[in-house]
Parts: structure tokens; sequence; C-alpha cells
């Protein structure tokens, strides 16, 4: 199987070129109270947001994806309003923080997505709809000319695990990829990164043949973002607790990195950046 490190995109992040040669470590901060991972909610206190930012930065992470809309299975709808009275909040910190970090918001609403990027200038869309439950997002990402995450999911948070049937699990991704990616190009989105969604609208076992199978996705010659930290898929298995799936989630990632993935987004940054080195070294001897 063929090292990540070989395969260089780069992304155009506010005019500069940015590569990712080197997998990315993406740190979860999650301004939310029903978040699945208990330890990873700071809902909007102030003091845990900035402990959470500075562990995120200084255990290594390059890019701190901010939600305020728990996407777990069942979880319970957000407002629009009070998405952004979380995020506004959460928002302010970070970048007195740090001004010049490099922020990714985790919403699939157009109207969040314009205003973290004009008012908070953050430099990165995560939309775990793939645009599917906003139909202004794409045009949203398009003028605003920020990097698109692109995820994989079926219906909604609420009703994604009633979705689990696939007359071919990865024909049926690819699919849904390629004619998500023509329409971002026909409007001018240039950066586009894919992530699969593991635990959205699948099976464990769906999850499990995704993570074997994941080198597939690279024929769509686009950076691959991998989302398995703490997830269900790790401790359903393993029959523990989100708490105790950190070994699983480096494991799996392990495997994501070796596959081609080119960021991780997880909640333990500095395990992660310890697993990117040591994959690193090991297909660079």
């Amino acid at each position: 199987m063929s090292s990540p490190l070989f395969t260089p995109f780069t992304l155009n992040v506010g005019g500069r070129l940015v590569s990712l040669e080197r997998p990315w470590i993406m740190g979860i901060l999650n301004v939310t109270p029903d978040s699945f991972y208990e330890a990873s909610r700071c809902s909007c206190d102030e003091a845990a947001i900035v402990g959470r930012v500075d562990a995120i930065v200084e255990e290594g992470g390059d890019i701190i994806d901010i939600g305020a809309y728990s996407s777990r299975p069942g979880a319970d709808d957000v407002s629009l309003e009070e998405e952004w009275r979380r995020l506004d909040k959460a928002l302010a910190i970070v970048r007195k923080l740090y001004p010049a970090g490099f922020v990714s918001v985790d919403t699939f609403r157009a109207e969040i997505a314009r205003r973290c990027v004009e008012e908070y200038g953050v430099q990165m869309v995560n939309d775990i709809s793939g645009g599917t439950l906003d139909d202004a997002m794409f045009e949203t990402v398009a003028k605003l000319q920020v990097p698109y995450v692109l995820m994989h999911m079926r219906g909604t948070p609420q009703t994604m695990q009633q979705n689990t049937g696939y007359a071919d699990l990865m024909a049926d991704m690819t699919d849904y990829f390629v004619r998500r990616i023509d329409r971002l190009h026909q409007l001018g989105v240039g950066d586009i990164i894919l992530d699969p969604g593991f635990g959205f609208g699948k099976t464990l076992e769906d999850n499990y043949r995704l993570i074997r199978r994941l080198d597939e996705f690279r024929v769509l010659e686009k950076p691959l973002l991998v989302g398995i930290s703490r997830k269900s898929m790790i401790y359903k298995l393993l029959d523990c607790t989100p708490e105790e799936s950190l070994t699983g989630t480096i494991v799996l990632g392990t495997m994501a990195l070796l596959a081609g993935a080119s960021i991780l987004r997880v909640h333990d940054v500095r395990e992660a950046v310890q697993t990117v080195k040591i994959v690193t070294k090991t297909v660079s001897v």
C-alpha cells in the first residue's frame, strides 16, 4: 500500500498555498452540551474553551475544528440562532488567543458558514451533510472561496441510522462524491476535501468495510479527511465506552494514514501527532 506522504495535496488558504504532504491533525472543539464523548464538551464555558484551544495548539494540532451542533445519532435539533450564539462566543475567544490560527467550522448551514468566515476569518467549512441539508451551501462556499470538507451522510443526524441500506457501499459513495465534486467545480470551488463519514448512515460492518477499502477513494484525486475518534464503531465492537476507546482510535487512525488519509479529525491531538510521526518515519526509511 503506497504512502499518503507521496500524495502532496495543497490547499489555498487565504491566498497562501499550504501542503498536506505531511498528514494534518484536526483537533475537535465541541461547544455543545451533548456530544457523544462527554470529555470533549466545552459548552460555552470560557475557561473550558481556552483550555481546549491551548491544548490543541500546544499538542501540535494543525486545525481547530469548532462545532456547535452535535451530530451524534439521534441528537437534538439546534436552531440557527442557538448554533450561532455558541459559535460567536467560542470564535471570539479563539481569535483573541490565536488570531492567525487555522480554524474550521463544523456546520451544515450556509448562513452559519458565511458568518464564521466573514466575521472571524474562519478558513475552512466542514459540512457533515455534503450540501444536502442546505441548498445554499455550495453557492455560499463558492463565494467565500475557502476549502470545503464534503462528507458522506444519508438523512440527518436524527434519521441517519435508519438509512443504512446500500446496493454497493463503495460504488454508492463514489457516485455521491463524483456528482457533488462536479457541481462544486462548476461553481468554482477548487479546494475540496472528502470525508467518508464514518458512523453516519452506516452499520458497524459498513464502517469496517470502509476503513479496509479506504484507498479506493484515491481515484477521486482529492485529500481525504477521516474522523473516527472514539466513535461507536470502536466502543461497540470492543464493548467499552468512548472514554476507553483511545487505543482503537490510534489503530484505525494508523490504518487510515496508510490508506491515504491527509487529515485526521481527533479528540486526542498529542496521540494523533505521535501516530503521524511514527507512520511518516516507517514509510520513509
